[in-house]
């Protein structure tokens, strides 16, 4: 009997962040206050972001490339939090305080992006890249608008000088590893996944590198990668559901089952788990939790082909 496809791919959705660039120092005083710091530390949360360049920009110490950060930092916060007007508000403001500032391009495009808005993130990370041609994130945005657009040819060359600037630029191997996979080709998908692992590690990259193992038929290897995936985010369905398919695939219908258990306990509104537990009971006998789970399936997406042949073929009407 085949197994259904799983729901989700988990395909990297290629994703940028600010650029946190600080401005030239000022006064001591300023340096070391604690807002200041905030609002430019790279590690420190949206919310805490916001407040903190809030502080700056409302205490009206600060002017031009300091003041221009101070937006900036705030939009990028802003931007994470989605919300995106007054993200757009701000970089517009850091555009107009400092029009030579690479990072304010960079995140205003961002946010045009996020708004669907291709043509005009294009050509933020445009000037972004004219005002500092090294600059390795704006490449890879700009690759991920040209891939929005329909345009891969210009999305790979984008994500090849991304990494030519910054070979640590883990993100730009993963959206270079998604475009790959995209194109069928599992190895260097592979090939790129593996580095983005190497250089930072997290869920997405292992169930991307999984899909791509899987896809190539690399099952046990997949299968490593979707355990690790467990290991990271015990409570993530995606890495159960995706390690459950596999096993299905290779006939250990008992570990499968134990993994859609998993599955369904974090996401009970996958129609996909429901109807592969329910393959999986039918295998192992289980003739009443089979149709059961098939139901399910149907309740959740009536149109699932699958259940509605599985449950026919147990002689059970719709």
């Amino acid at each position: 009997m085949r197994v259904s496809p799983i729901l989700s791919f988990c395909l990297m959705v290629p994703v940028c962040g600010g650029w946190l660039l600080l401005a030239s120092p000022g006064s001591a005083a300023a340096e070391e206050g604690a807002s200041w710091q905030s609002c430019v530390a790279e590690a420190m949360a949206p919310d805490a972001r916001v407040t903190a360049c809030s502080a700056v920009i409302d205490g009206k110490t600060e002017t031009g490339k300091r003041l221009a950060a101070a937006y900036c930092n705030r939009g990028h916060g802003l931007t994470e939090q989605r919300e995106l007007d007054r993200a757009l508000a701000d970089l517009d403001e850091a555009v107009r305080l400092d029009p030579a500032y690479p990072c304010a391009y960079s995140n205003r495009g961002r946010v045009y992006a996020f708004k669907r808005d291709l043509d005009r993130a294009i050509k933020d990370y445009d000037e972004a890249i004219r005002l500092d041609p090294a600059f390795a994130l704006a490449y890879n945005n700009r690759g991920d608008a040209w891939l929005g657009k329909g345009d891969p040819k210009r999305a790979m060359a984008d994500f090849d000088a991304a990494i030519r600037s910054d070979p640590d630029l883990a993100i730009a191997y993963g959206n270079r590893g998604y475009l790959y996979y995209r194109m069928h080709d599992f190895s260097h998908a592979i090939q790129d996944y593996s580095h983005q692992i190497k250089l930072k590690p997290d869920v997405l990259a292992y169930i991307n590198r999984g899909n791509a193992f899987r896809d190539s038929d690399q099952l046990d290897r997949a299968i490593d990668d979707f355990t690790e995936v467990i290991t990271l985010a015990p409570t993530d369905a995606r890495g159960w559901r995706n390690r459950g398919v596999i096993r299905l695939f290779k006939g250990d219908d008992k570990g499968g089952l134990a993994d859609y258990d998993k599955a369904l306990q974090f996401d009970p509104a996958d129609a996909y788990s429901w109807n592969n537990r329910g393959m999986a009971k039918k295998r192992l006998g289980d003739k009443k939790g089979a149709i059961a789970d098939f139901r399910k399936a149907l309740a959740l997406q009536p149109n699932l082909r699958s259940a509605r042949e599985s449950l026919q073929a147990l002689g059970k009407k719709l």
